[in-house]
C-alpha cells in the first residue's frame, strides 16, 4: 500500500512555496506604485531664503513666466541681460546641492537635469552641477547671476 496522504503533502508544499513568493512580489509591486505616486510635490522652501529664491526664480522660467522671473532679478542682472537663452531645452529638473550665505551675498549650488529627445538608443538626460550670485538688497534677496540654462529675459531688457 502506497503512502499517498504523504505524496500529496509533499507536492502541495512546492505550491504553497510558490505563492508566497509570488504573494511577496504582488505586494513589493504594490508598495513600490504606492511610493510613486504619492510622493507629491518638492517641499516650498521660505522666499526670505537664498535657496527660496533660487526655487522660486527657476520654476517661473522653466513656467515661461519671465515676469515673476525678472522681480527675483537684481538691477544689475536684468540691465546686462544677454537677450538670449541657449538654444535646447530647458531644463526639467533642478536640485538643490548646498547655499552658501554670508551677510549680503550668497552663492547657492544646483544640480540642473535636462532631458533630449532624441538618439539611437531613445530620450537622453544630462545633468550639470552650476551656481546662482544672489545679493541682499533692501533686505531682499535677489538672483544677481543665473546658470545660462535658466536666462530669463524680457523683451524690454534685451541688450542688442
Amino acid at each position: 500500500m502506497r503512502d499517498t496522504d504523504g505524496m500529496n503533502a509533499a507536492a502541495g508544499k512546492p505550491y504553497r512555496v510558490l505563492l508566497f513568493i509570488v504573494s511577496a512580489i504582488a505586494l513589493l509591486v504594490i508598495v513600490a506604485l504606492a511610493v510613486v505616486f504619492t510622493r507629491g510635490e518638492p517641499e516650498v522652501l521660505d522666499e526670505s531664503t537664498p535657496a527660496g529664491v533660487v526655487q522660486r526664480y527657476s520654476t517661473a522660467v522653466i513656467d515661461g513666466d519671465t515676469a515673476t522671473a525678472d522681480s527675483y532679478l537684481t538691477e544689475a542682472a536684468r540691465s546686462s541681460c544677454s537677450g538670449f537663452r541657449e538654444s535646447g531645452p530647458l531644463p526639467t529638473r533642478i536640485v538643490l546641492i548646498a547655499t552658501t550665505e554670508r551677510d549680503s551675498t550668497a552663492l547657492v549650488k544646483v544640480s540642473i537635469v535636462s532631458s533630449g529627445s532624441g538618439g539611437p538608443f531613445g530620450p537622453s538626460e544630462y545633468e550639470m552641477e552650476d551656481r546662482f550670485s544672489l545679493v541682499k538688497t533692501d533686505g531682499k534677496w535677489l538672483v544677481d547671476q543665473a546658470p545660462y540654462q535658466l536666462l530669463s529675459c524680457t523683451g524690454s531688457t534685451l541688450k542688442q
